[in-house]
């Protein structure tokens, strides 16, 4: 099959896991992490677990989980999703999956999560809602999902800057804005009179100014919770996350932040980016900042990038151009020291979030809720792609995998088909 020059490819998982087994040193790096906060209506939140434990058929792994929530119309919504997203993903996983197939896993796991998280927070009839960055750390592969406008990025070890999140702001966004209007959302800044139209653009009725969330149930179902996901493998030299939510954004940008906190410590850094941050205007907005130091387990200080320029810094594309040499798979790959995607995902359709390059009879189960993952009967389940105009690879309504009923009408709500029942609406807007 011939390709493009300018064409891109992601870099299969298990070719840089077989690299990284062919290597007789490699170790697991060291995760320190710091974190930093200013309130002012308290509906900023975070999450750390360091150190989980895994148990695999041969022995134990570790990974680490952090998320930066950012809430709005109260904090119940942040609150919530703080105490059982990472439990809703993790059951979304299957058991007994080596670490190939876990870590491959993990970017459905965390649509289920999210979508399950929002489903149960929205039962409870509470109107609040909230964005989430979130972070899981398996050795070098970092995977990050998030909906709204909190932000993850990486400096790794040679000082290039990679983003890992994606926003999901209607003023940002048009492809967010055409899909929410597409459902049946109506999108505009906000009418004073006279035809007078100020601020950002929002969804009415509601007023929220982004297009993806968990929670806000007075908007409308078409602000879903499906994820942005990228995966990505840091080199063995490692790099620096910052997770931030908009009170940061909105007040620097992502080299500025990078900058001012260059060689300290992630604690010391953290509190220097909120400071930097909330300095030029005062504390308008929650301002919360985790810096995570990814670094080989024998360094024990914060990466230092090659010296370069004051301010200038070198933001590469996430993937690698085919060569147009004739090589094998392997030779493609030989170069190491690069921060390496493993996979980008960005689409609002379960159909095609769902889907698994891993036969289903052992991956996921067949007669289990996609999403919910409650047992179902044989017959019970709706497939995925059922009703699904998008040319997916399976595109069959008898081909899974399968939601229940209560998902299935969530999936339909979402995408604009039906309207959920009991739906309230508000003027509030945060």
């Amino acid at each position: 099959m011939s390709s493009n020059k300018g064409e891109h490819q992601t870099v299969p998982l298990s070719v840089l896991l077989k690299r990284e087994l062919a290597n007789e040193k490699v170790e697991r790096p060291e995760i320190v992490s710091g974190q930093a906060n200013q309130s002012k209506k308290g509906e900023d939140f975070t999450l750390i677990k360091s150190e989980c434990q895994r148990v695999l058929g041969d022995g134990v792994t570790t990974y680490s989980v952090f998320g930066v929530l950012d809430g709005h119309n109260g904090a119940a919504a942040a609150i919530y999703t703080k105490e059982n997203l990472l439990n809703n993903v993790l059951s979304a996983i299957p058991p007994d999956l080596n670490r190939e197939e876990w870590i491959a896993a993990l970017p459905r796991a965390l649509v289920a999560g999210f979508v399950k998280t929002d489903k149960d927070f929205q039962e409870k009839g509470q109107l609040s809602g909230t964005t989430v960055t979130f972070v899981i750390i398996e050795g070098f592969i970092v995977t990050v999902a998030s909906v709204g406008d909190s932000r993850c990025i990486l400096e790794s070890a040679d000082g290039s800057l990679y983003y890992l999140s994606a926003d999901h702001r209607f003023e940002d966004n048009e492809e967010e804005t055409e899909r929410v209007t597409a459902s049946g959302g109506e999108v505009g800044r906000l009418n004073t009179g006279g035809g007078t139209q100020i601020g950002p653009l929002r969804c009415w009725p509601g007023g929220l100014c982004l297009s993806r969330s968990i929670g806000d149930l007075d908007v409308g179902e078409f602000i879903v919770p499906v994820p942005y996901v990228k995966q990505v493998k840091l080199s063995s030299a490692g790099g620096r996350l910052i997770i931030a939510s908009d009170g940061v954004w909105d007040a620097l940008s992502a080299e500025a932040a990078l900058e001012c906190s260059r060689g300290l410590p992630p604690d010391a850094a953290a509190g220097q980016i909120v400071k930097e941050a909330v300095l030029p205007k005062g504390l308008r907005d929650d301002t919360t900042c985790m810096v995570v130091d990814i670094l080989p387990a024998e360094k024990i200080n914060p990466p230092v990038p090659q010296p370069k320029k004051k301010g200038v810094f070198k933001v590469k594309a996430m993937f690698r151009k085919k060569s147009t040499e004739s090589t094998s798979q392997i030779e493609e790959y030989l170069v190491p020291d690069v921060v390496e995607e493993l996979v980008e995902e960005g689409s609002a359709r379960l159909s095609e979030r769902l889907e698994t390059k891993y036969p289903l009879c052992n991956m996921f189960k067949l007669f289990t809720c996609a999403v919910c993952q409650v047992e179902m009967k044989p017959g019970e389940g709706i497939s995925v792609h059922s009703g699904s105009s998008s040319n997916t690879r399976h595109s069959r309504p008898w081909d899974g995998p399968f939601l229940c009923i209560s998902c299935q009408e969530k999936r339909e709500a979402m995408e604009g088909k039906t309207h959920s029942r009991n739906r309230r609406y508000s003027s509030g807007s945060e």
